[in-house]
């Protein structure tokens, strides 16, 4: 078996132990896979979101993200989950940063990115410029439920601009 086969076995192990809740054995996995090869970026990415999602250590979450993006900056998995961390941070201007890059990874799910610019314009009271992205969320899914979330948000914003 080759290196880089042996890495994705032990990520995949990771994420069998972080879907049945043993964070713990993940994290120690995820660790290994780095002492073996630091350049693996998709571990950074693994143990950000344990991190960030199971031990609310937000900064050592974001300082995992950032050498993710750093080691393999083309996985689309670390936009996703950088993204939901700058807003939950509030962090909008990297944020933004952020999403101006995702946008041009291959594979990565526009729709998906075009909430997350939507969200983030929402959260700043920029009501017109968040109708405007969850529109493009929704005409880029063939998601019906994808879809029925973007109309509803829009529905939402639509509501907060009568309170303006």
């Amino acid at each position: 078996m080759d290196h880089l086969t042996k890495l994705e076995e032990m990520l995949n192990q990771a994420n069998l132990e972080i879907k049945n809740g043993k964070y713990e054995v993940a994290s120690n996995i995820l660790e290994k896979i780095i002492d073996i090869d630091s350049n693996f970026g998709k571990a950074y990415n693994h143990l950000g979101y344990l991190y960030e999602v199971k031990f609310k250590e937000y900064e050592k979450g974001e300082t995992l993200y950032k050498l993710c993006l750093e080691k393999t900056p083309l996985y689309p998995a670390v936009y996703y989950n950088y993204a939901v961390l700058l807003s939950t941070l509030g962090k909008f201007d990297d944020l933004k940063k952020l999403l101006d890059t995702a946008i041009t990874i291959p594979g990565i799910t526009l729709a998906t990115m075009y909430n997350e610019y939507a969200i983030m314009y929402e959260q700043q009271g920029n009501l017109d410029e968040a109708i405007t992205y969850y529109k493009k969320c929704g005409m880029n899914t063939l998601d019906k439920n994808v879809l029925n979330r973007a109309k509803d948000s829009i529905d939402r914003c639509k509501l907060k601009k009568e309170l303006q």
